[in-house]
C-alpha cells in the first residue's frame, strides 16, 4: 500500500502544529519529524510553508528516514511555498520545482511540460516565481507486478481576493498552467495525482453558506474545475473527464466534509468551513488503485486540517535522490565552507607533539632567564635623601605663605536671636498646629496615592454583552484599509456558525468609542 498526505500547515517553522503541545519541547525543528510521524505517510505534501532558502535550517529540511524536496517564493519572505517529503523507501526518481519548465536544471527533472504558447516567458516566470507547485516522480508497482510512473503534483493555488481582481486573473491562469501540465504528463504515459489546497470549494455541497453567495456556480475556478473533474461516482461509463475528486468518489454525498475554517472567528468549533484541499486522480488510477480517500479534521494546529489518500500499489525507491533533494543543496551537504571549520583543532603528529611541547617549555625557561637579567642591569633609585621623591597631593594645597591673609569672617547673630522668646504656652500652640498640618498633609498625600492606583488596577471598563445571548463581548480591531482602520468594535464572543443554529455568534455589533 502507498499512502499519500496533503497539509495546507499554515507556516513549517511556527511551533509545529497542534502535535508540539503533548512534548515539552518547542521546536520546530523537533516537532517536524514528530508530525512526519505521526500523519504516518509515504509521501507527505505541505503548502504554505511560508519559507525562503536562506531561513530554511538543516534539521527543519532533513528529517532522518526522509528525503525532502522544497519550493520557494522568489519574491516575497514569509510567504506561500510547498514541500515534499518523502520515506526512503518512496525516494522519487526525479523532482522539479515549478509547472513551466522554467525553474528545471535538465538534470533529474520530470519533463513532459506540453503546449504553452499562450504564454509569455514573463507570465510564467511570475506564474512560478511564487512557490506554488512541485513535481516528484515514483515509480510503482500494481497488485499484478505491473511497473508504471506516478507524478505527483503538490500544489498550493493562488487566492483571489475580492479587492484585487488582478489576483483572480493571476489564479486563473495558474489553474491553466496546471491543467496544460497534467495532461501532457498523462499524454505522456504517467499516472497523475494532483494534491494541495486548491482554494476553490468545488460543489455547493463543499462550502458551509453556498445558498446565500451570489452566483455560486458561475465562479470562474468552480467552472474550471467542472472541466477538469469527471462525473462523481467510479461507474467506468461516466468518466468524460481526465481527472477525478477521489474523496467524493468514495464519499459523494458526505455533508460537513470541510478541510479550512476561519481561525479568527473559531468557527472550527461549530464546522462552519470550506472544502479546499483536495487529492485529485487520473480516472484510471482512481478506479484501479485507490482504496480510501480521507480526511483528518482531529489534526490541529492550521487553519486547514489534512486530506489523503491510500492506493493499492508499492513504491519502488529510485536508488539515488533526484538533484533537487534538499540534502544536496551546498549550505547542507558539507561543500560550502564555514568559519567553524577553519577554527576546528587539527590532530597532530605524536612524535612532532611532543617535540614542540619541548620547544615551548625551552623557550619559556629562555624568556624567564633574559626578564631576570633586565631587572637585575636596571638601577634601582636611592629613597634617603632623595630631593625628587614623588611629592604628596596635599603638598598642592598647601596655603601659600606669600599670599595676604584674609581677614577672619564676622559671625553675625542668628534671627532667632533677635527675636524676643516665646512663652511656653506659645510654643505649645505652634507644636500642635504644625501637627495638625502635618497629618492633613500625610492623608491627602495617601488619599492622592490611593486613587491614582485604584485608577491603574482598576483595569479596563467591562464588556458591553451582546444583543443575542446577554454575554460579555469580544473586542476586535479593524484591520481593512479604509476610513476606519485602526478603530476598535466589540462583537459577540462566541465561535462563527450557520445562521440557524443558536449557540452560533450572534449579529450584535457596537463601536467602542463614537466615531
Amino acid at each position: 500500500m502507498l499512502r499519500m498526505v496533503s497539509w495546507n500547515i499554515n507556516g513549517i517553522r511556527s511551533p509545529l502544529q497542534g502535535m508540539v503541545y503533548e512534548e515539552p519541547s518547542n521546536c520546530a525543528a523537533m516537532a517536524m519529524g514528530r508530525i512526519l510521524d505521526k500523519l504516518d505517510a509515504d509521501i507527505v505534501c505541505l503548502q504554505e510553508t511560508k519559507v525562503t532558502r536562506d531561513v530554511l535550517t538543516e534539521p527543519l529540511a532533513i528529517i532522518e528516514g526522509y528525503n525532502s524536496y522544497f519550493s520557494f517564493s522568489r519574491n516575497r519572505s514569509g510567504y506561500s511555498g510547498v514541500a515534499t517529503f518523502c520515506k526512503d523507501s518512496a525516494t522519487p526518481m526525479a523532482a522539479e520545482e515549478g509547472l513551466s519548465g522554467l525553474l528545471a536544471t535538465h538534470n533529474g527533472d520530470v519533463g513532459c511540460y506540453g503546449n504553452m504558447d499562450e504564454f509569455t516567458q514573463e507570465e510564467l516566470r511570475a506564474l512560478d516565481s511564487e512557490g506554488r507547485a512541485l513535481l516528484t516522480q515514483h515509480k510503482i508497482r500494481t497488485w499484478e507486478g505491473k511497473e508504471k510512473t506516478l507524478t505527483l503534483i503538490n500544489v498550493y493555488c493562488p487566492h483571489a481576493d475580492a479587492g484585487k481582481p488582478e489576483r483572480l486573473s493571476f489564479k486563473m491562469r495558474f489553474y491553466r498552467l496546471l491543467q496544460i501540465r497534467a495532461e501532457a504528463l498523462l499524454a505522456a504515459g504517467s499516472h497523475v495525482i494532483i494534491l494541495g489546497d486548491l482554494n476553490t470549494a468545488h460543489r455547493p455541497i463543499d462550502h458551509w453558506d453556498a445558498v446565500n453567495l451570489e452566483c455560486f456556480e458561475e465562479d470562474p475556478g468552480r467552472k474550471w474545475m467542472d472541466g477538469l473533474l469527471s462525473n462523481l461516482g467510479c461507474q467506468a461509463g461516466s468518466h468524460v473527464r481526465p481527472f477525478i475528486d477521489s474523496y467524493r468518489c468514495f464519499q459523494p454525498k458526505q455533508e460537513g466534509a470541510f478541510t479550512c475554517w476561519s481561525a479568527v472567528s473559531g468557527a472550527r468549533h461549530l464546522n462552519y468551513g470550506s472544502r479546499l484541499d483536495y487529492v485529485l486522480g487520473d480516472r484510471t488510477l482512481v478506479i484501479d488503485t485507490f482504496q480510501d480517500s480521507f480526511r483528518l479534521p482531529e489534526v490541529m494546529g492550521s487553519d486547514h486540517c489534512p486530506v489523503g489518500a491510500v492506493l493499492s500499489v508499492s513504491s519502488m525507491p529510485a536508488k539515488q535522490c533526484p538533484p533537487l533533494c534538499t540534502r544536496f543543496l551546498p549550505e547542507f551537504a558539507g561543500t560550502q565552507l564555514k568559519i567553524l571549520r577553519f577554527l576546528v583543532r587539527l590532530k597532530q603528529d605524536p612524535v612532532f607533539k611532543h617535540s614542540a611541547l619541548r620547544l615551548g617549555k625551552q623557550t619559556q625557561v629562555q624568556m624567564h632567564q633574559n626578564k631576570a637579567r633586565v631587572r637585575s642591569a636596571r638601577p634601582r633609585p636611592s629613597h634617603a635623601g632623595s630631593s625628587r621623591g614623588q611629592k604628596n597631593l596635599t603638598n598642592y594645597f598647601q596655603p601659600s605663605s606669600s599670599r595676604p591673609q584674609v581677614s577672619p569672617i564676622l559671625e553675625l547673630p542668628s534671627v532667632g536671636a533677635l527675636m524676643t522668646p516665646k512663652t511656653l504656652e506659645e510654643e505649645a500652640m505652634a507644636r500642635v498646629v504644625e501637627g495638625q498640618a502635618s497629618v492633613s498633609e500625610a492623608k491627602d498625600e495617601k488619599e492622592v496615592r490611593t486613587s491614582f492606583w485604584k485608577s491603574v488596577l482598576g483595569g479596563p471598563s467591562p464588556m458591553p454583552l451582546c444583543g443575542g445571548h446577554r454575554e460579555p463581548c469580544v473586542m476586535r480591531t479593524v484591520k481593512k484599509p479604509g476610513p476606519n482602520l485602526g478603530r476598535h468594535f466589540y462583537m459577540c464572543a462566541r465561535p462563527q456558525g450557520p445562521p440557524t443554529d443558536p449557540s452560533s455568534r450572534c449579529n450584535f455589533f457596537l463601536w467602542s468609542r463614537p466615531s
